[in-house]
């Protein structure tokens, strides 16, 4: 397999790129960002629903979060606007220099807003403090093949791997593990507050922040020493401004109040949208996928409750799986901005296949209510089966609570389930699923990076995400094998055979695929160019 430069095996890092690569734009502009009249450099308003939780990258592990990292931080490597391929961002290189050594040479003069020397000390003390603290709600677990990093000079940096030839591993330094912090704000062994990043002034990206008021609204500032591969900010500012709900931000970009409108409009909001003739609607790469995760100790007849039964377990897994129609809730829900899933890795992905489809309900995607109430027969389940089931509306836009209200009217029309079906607030939502509180629970996912391991590894892999109790030491060996095989063939059949034997196992229940939408004015600029295949919104391509 041909590797380019970094190390990344070319046909790796365009995984998905050109069937994701669904890019739509109506409006006035007729597919083209060019238009607008307004001076370079004005200012940018931009409104999301999206919610913070920290601003340390080792605190946590959501879109949210990493939106703003991304303006503020900067990366070894990162991808330019319109591509998924690393490339140096702090680097001047970086390559395997042996299977387990990857060699990173930085550009000399960096600095952090506060005026402090960037250099390898700073590389090196940002990857050792995510593996050291190892947040529940951090990225931490994307560094499992990371054994140590060493820093012999100012500018160079050498990661050492457990597991040689990583064909993902330029792909993790992209990643929420990957944004590099100034050692000299940030703490080594706990999460650095808010507060204190923005007083230290611990920035290097193509942003600064000029004010800020969590989830309500930060004032973002040129960094006119960012020298990375992103170049210089088109707008000297960008202000994002949080909504609690999507209604008021389509009321906003409809008036002008806001220049962009950027997660989570409803499905019929955009459908409105896009007969705005001062709007322009874009569309871009959908690695978006919606699912429930199942706790494994404390679902129905869970290892920690008092009926403890595995195979009565699985047998609920399996009934919900027959019971549910994804196409129903993607056509009436998200009016087809989301479509069916039926896989831990979405179309489009190399390796990607549909166990699901197959393995459950008719046998051809839709539901079929015989075969779950054969599931839990078979098993000795009693029903109807309780399921308390949590979901949040504010993180994943106002349409969630269609879309789960949906879900529970089918599992009860099967007669088999009764669902008490709750809502709680994101940021206690992210706290209290890692510790047991929900059997089973709404989540979505936005890729860290674009291959199909980014569906597997922070699933199922050691320390996952999930902290669901789910072990199959089958698919973690398999999953360690596919990230260092060089062979493509060989490499795709074993992220077919994991699809296959977690989707036995329903650690989790793939529900959903979705796009990147964003609404702007006329005026605005680039809106389009920043929704790519690397799943990173830009601030710094947007000007009016």
């Amino acid at each position: 397999m041909a590797k380019n430069k970094f190390g990344l095996s070319s046909v790796i890092a365009v995984a998905g790129v050109s069937v994701l690569a669904m890019t739509a734009c109506t409006g006035p502009s007729g597919g083209s960002d060019s238009g607008g009249n307004g001076a370079a450099g004005a200012p940018v308003i931009v409104g999301t629903t999206d919610k913070i939780t920290f601003l340390d990258p080792a605190g946590s592990y959501d879109n949210g979060s990493f939106m703003v990292m991304n303006q503020i931080y900067p990366f070894v490597l990162n991808s330019e606007p319109g591509s998924a391929d690393p490339k140096p961002d702090l680097a001047e290189s970086a390559e395997f220099t042996s299977p387990t050594e990857y060699t990173v040479k930085l550009k000399a003069g960096l600095k952090w807003a506060n005026g402090t020397e960037l250099d390898s000390k700073d590389v090196k003390f940002s990857f050792d403090r995510q593996i050291k603290i190892n947040d529940v709600n951090g990225p931490s677990s994307l560094l499992g093949n990371l054994a140590s990093v060493e820093a012999p000079d100012a500018t160079t940096v050498v990661f050492k791997l457990k597991v040689g030839n990583d064909q993902t591993f330029p792909q993790v330094l992209t990643s929420p593990a990957g944004p590099i912090v100034d050692d000299s704000v940030f703490s080594a062994d706990s999460i650095t507050t808010d507060d204190d990043i923005i007083k230290g002034k611990a920035f290097a990206g193509q942003f600064s922040i000029d004010s800020f008021k969590k989830n309500e609204l930060i004032a973002f500032k040129k960094n006119p020493d960012y020298k990375g591969l992103l170049g210089p900010a088109k707008s000297d500012s960008v202000t994002m401004k949080y909504f609690a709900d999507s209604n008021n931000m389509k009321l906003e970009v409809q008036k002008g109040s806001i220049d962009v409108a950027w997660r989570s409009l409803t499905a019929t909001d955009i459908e409105s949208l896009k007969t705005d003739k001062n709007l322009k609607v874009d569309i871009g790469p959908g690695g978006e996928i919606r699912y429930i995760v199942f706790n494994f100790d404390t679902m129905p007849f869970g290892a920690k409750t008092p009926d403890a039964d595995a195979a009565k377990s699985l047998a609920v897994r399996q009934a919900m799986a027959d019971s549910i129609d994804r196409a129903k809730i993607a056509d009436q829900v998200y009016k087809g901005t989301y479509l069916p899933l039926y896989s831990p890795v979405p179309a489009g992905f190399t390796g990607a296949i549909e166990p699901l489809k197959g393995m459950y309900g008719d046998g051809n995607g839709g539901p079929d209510v015989a075969k779950a109430a054969k599931a839990l027969a078979d098993a000795g389940v009693p029903t109807p089966v309780t399921l308390d089931l949590q979901y949040n509306g504010d993180h994943y836009g106002s349409s969630s609570g269609d879309e789960y209200a949906a879900i529970k009217s089918q599992l009860e029309n099967t007669k088999l389930f009764k669902v008490n079906l709750q809502q709680t607030e994101w940021v206690s939502y992210a706290k209290q699923r890692t510790e047991d509180a929900y059997p089973m629970y709404q989540l979505g996912w936005f890729p860290d990076y674009s291959d199909a391991d980014n569906y597997l590894t922070p699933f199922f892999g050691d320390n996952n995400f999930l902290s669901n109790h789910y072990d199959n030491p089958e698919v973690r060996k398999l999953i360690t094998e596919q990230v260092t095989t060089n062979d493509p063939a060989k490499r795709t059949k074993m992220i077919e055979e994991i699809q296959t034997t977690e989707s036995k196992d329903l650690s989790t229940l793939p529900l959903l695929q979705g796009a990147q939408v964003a609404v702007s004015g006329a005026a605005v600029n680039g809106t389009k160019d920043t929704l790519d295949a690397s799943f990173k919104f830009r601030l710094g391509v947007l000007s009016k």
